[in-house]
């Protein structure tokens, strides 16, 4: 394979994770304006919403245990298909069902191309895995701030939501031309002829059970509030809410991107545990916004907390269970996932039964038992966990 050749196909992998991104701020930015001209409540709202990520469970858990067989290839392809196919339905929707299936194809578009980028850049850049999928994975908050700002010029503009929508659908086009007629390597699996037999019997390891509970709250804090923050920020305080959500997001990837010159020092239990802490103060001073400084403040706060969450959880993932390759990456993104399809529809559940600001401090709750959690894992296995760094570099 040529420099040539692994370079395109890296740019490729940063577009199909920015278009992830793009889904997650225009579905944020239009949820309210889909409420009222399909007079939806929020916990139907919830509902919609939460298909992209049951989308994304189903689809990379297949993605997962097929990439091998199939090629990283043909999963591209079937993610950029899935991503035309569920922008379209979504465009032309009429009601309740044809807004949920349009975002559950945008889900699972989002899983096939996720279930490809993980092993792909860890094939291509097999000695600095580690920096590599961090600046991937750097890509989806700054698909969600792009996203964020282009559907804030569109309002401003006073284009519908039907228009955000190609927001999703142009990129999508171009990582499609970036990957076509492109040559792909074998996983790292195939190439190292690892037993399916053993990659199996690591997902029954009674330590995975425990980490796979850890990354259900994890993305809970993360993506649950993240998808509800434009509509209750614009409701809560004299600030438009989707621009607190580009403000998150660009602290987020600023935070992935150049962290390492002072997180590398400590374990990855410890970045959680923090992670943890800032979490849950930035979520309860996100529910006390009431105007633009402290609607920023929180949201500086709450996403020095989430920022480390995804790709710490995927590193000591990759680090304790190295057996388990590419199968058990897939179950922590398909439970992480399967988390926030569960909490957008009970966060808009209390949303409409106690209000926006009560919706976010019953988040809170998570990341402080997320902290006890994380502090008992160190506490009993402190000489492993201080084995394990932090992944950002």
């Amino acid at each position: 394979m040529t420099v040539a050749n692994a370079t395109r196909l890296m740019a490729g992998c940063c577009l199909t994770m920015a278009v992830s991104g793009l889904t997650f701020a225009v579905r944020g930015d239009t949820i309210g304006a889909l409420g009222e001209q399909f007079a939806l409540n929020h916990e139907q709202l919830g509902m919609i919403a939460g298909a992209a990520f049951w989308g994304f469970v189903f689809s990379v858990l297949i993605a997962g245990q097929i990439c091998d067989w199939v090629g990283m290839r043909q999963l591209m392809h079937a993610g950029c298909l899935l991503h035309i196919s569920g922008v379209v339905l979504t465009m032309a929707a009429t009601g309740f069902w044809a807004l949920w299936l349009g975002t559950l194809l945008i889900g699972m578009g989002n899983a096939a191309v996720e279930g490809a980028v993980n092993p792909l850049v860890a094939t291509l850049y097999s000695d600095q895995k580690t920096r590599k999928l961090n600046v991937v994975h750097a890509w989806f908050p700054w698909g969600i701030v792009s996203g964020a700002f282009g559907a804030y010029a569109m309002t401003s503009l006073h284009l519908g939501w039907q228009a955000k929508m190609l927001l999703i659908l142009l990129p999508t086009i171009a990582y499609g031309v970036i990957f076509l007629g492109q040559k792909f390597p074998v996983t790292e699996r195939v190439q190292m002829g690892t037993s399916t037999t053993l990659m199996y019997r690591e997902a029954a390891r009674p330590r995975f059970l425990i980490w796979i509970l850890c990354m259900l709250m994890t993305a809970s804090t993360e993506l649950g509030p993240n998808q509800w923050i434009p509509d209750i920020i614009t409701k809560t305080s004299a600030f438009p809410g989707i621009l607190v959500l580009a403000w998150i997001n660009g602290l987020m990837a600023l935070g992935r991107m150049f962290a390492g010159q002072w997180v590398h020092r400590l374990s990855s239990l410890g970045m959680l545990m923090s992670a943890a802490v800032f979490s849950a103060l930035g979520l309860v001073a996100l529910s006390y916004a009431h105007s633009a400084f402290t609607a920023l403040a929180g949201g500086a706060l709450f996403a020095l907390g989430v920022c480390y969450f995804w790709p710490t959880m995927l590193a000591v993932t990759a680090e304790w269970f190295p057996a388990g390759r590419a199968l058990l990456l897939a179950i922590i993104g398909g439970a992480g996932n399967l988390s926030v399809a569960l909490i957008l529809p009970a966060i808009g559940k209390v949303y409409d039964a106690s209000g926006p600001a009560l919706a976010l401090r019953e988040v809170a709750i998570l990341p402080l038992a997320l902290f006890v959690i994380f502090a008992l894992i160190q506490f009993h296995d402190r000489p492993k966990s201080e084995e394990v760094r932090a992944p950002i570099r």
